[in-house]
């Protein structure tokens, strides 16, 4: 039987790149591709559930539209 490894664990600096990924119109599935993970923890960070803060950490750091 072959050992699975834990997928990686998503930190601030990821969600707050999951943020700007997101809102450049990539899909939540694509994301978590990325980062090795489970669409469902990118959707936490989405929804605010993980890494609270995030949010306003990468509005700062969005090009001006």
């Amino acid at each position: 039987m072959k050992i699975r490894m834990p997928s990686y664990k998503l930190t601030h600096n990821d969600a707050v790149e999951i943020w700007l990924s997101y809102w450049n119109g990539e899909f939540q599935h694509r994301i978590a591709a990325k980062y090795d993970v489970n669409p469902g923890r990118v959707n936490e960070v989405i929804k605010g559930h993980r890494h609270p803060g995030s949010e306003l950490i990468a509005r700062s750091k969005k090009p001006a539209a």
